[in-house]
């Protein structure tokens, strides 16, 4: 015991401790935090949707990935065409979003059109994402690790209008889904999918523009992963899509909360990696890595159970 609070007292008075702790009390530490948050956002934000519609989305994580494929293929081709790194950033952000929308298009066809397991197929996804990524990425750039730089974001996400677009786009699905006909409909086919039938609602369709709809947000939070790296790296979505589905169920399915819990996870990370930076003997890297996962545990232990999902979420619907 009293070596464990020597160690304590070690790390509160170590040079690389101050120094750590002076850099999470800064402007630029607040912006990583926010750069970090915006994929698990995002992607948070379009399992919401898929959720509320009755579709389990375990796809986030490959439609994570393949957006930012998409966005470095694009990114990288048109730099080379036009030589303009502002198309280049705008082309990776829209063909990021397709990309995301395309492998979401796949995922529906399976689980609303096909019926298949949802976890199943997501798994398969995610897996089919792993894999073909790094194919392309061999087949396409020569390399089975990372691309060639492309253009980015600068670092001051401050300045960056995507970010605020992002912003903004946040603020309109909320509407959607809490204050508009069409996100009553959307609850209502996640929550009785059969009275919403009986009512006239087309449920599988509301499922498709549901699924499709978390494609683009994942696909553009997929984009702006690359985009912030300057480049595509292998399996690089390192388990945000999963990471995003926890925040969901902690924040009960709503938009807000469940932004409100990816910053938590942002911050983890941020913390994690001022960590590493900061070299601080007393706690081993290999320790520090394991931040924002054991927070998602732990946020799942405390919130599955207590929270109540969509009636209809995970089954598949036949009319007629």
């Amino acid at each position: 015991m009293d070596s464990f609070f020597a160690s304590v007292w070690t790390f509160f008075v170590n040079e690389s401790s101050v120094t750590f702790f002076r850099s999470v009390l800064t402007i630029a530490f607040v912006a990583q935090v926010l750069r970090i948050t915006v994929p698990y956002a995002l992607a948070a934000l379009g399992g919401v949707m898929s959720e509320r519609s009755g579709v389990i989305n375990i796809a986030l994580e490959g439609i994570l990935l393949s957006g930012a494929f998409a966005c470095v293929v694009a990114a990288d081709r048109i730099d080379l065409v036009a030589g303009s790194e502002a198309d280049a950033v705008a082309m990776g952000l829209l063909f990021g979003t397709i990309g995301g929308v395309a492998v979401a298009a796949l995922y529906a066809l399976a689980v609303i059109r096909f019926a298949a397991d949802q976890i199943v197929a997501g798994v398969a996804i995610n897996l089919l994402a792993y894999g073909l990524t790094r194919y392309l990425l061999k087949l396409i750039f020569g390399s089975s690790s990372n691309s060639p730089p492309i253009p980015g974001f600068g670092s001051n996400i401050f300045e960056n209008p995507v970010f605020w677009m992002i912003i903004l786009i946040a603020v309109a699905v909320y509407i959607l889904v809490t204050r508009t006909r069409a996100g009553l409909r959307l609850r209502a086919v996640g929550d009785h999918p059969e009275a919403a039938d009986t009512m006239g609602i087309r449920v599988n369709t509301v499922r498709w523009k549901a699924v499709l709809a978390a494609g683009a947000l994942a696909g553009l939070g997929g984009a702006w992963m690359a985009l912030s790296i300057n480049s595509f790296v292998a399996e690089m979505s390192g388990g945000r899509g999963y990471i995003a589905l926890a925040a969901v169920i902690m924040g009960s399915w709503r938009p807000q909360w469940a932004v409100a819990a990816c910053l938590l996870f942002g911050f983890a990370e941020a913390v994690q990696l001022q960590l590493e930076a900061s070299n601080i003997e007393a706690i081993p890297n290999e320790l520090t890595k394991t931040l924002p996962y054991v927070l998602t545990m732990v946020a799942l232990a405390g919130f599955i159970g207590r929270s109540r999902s969509p009636a209809g979420l995970g089954k598949a619907y036949r009319s007629g």
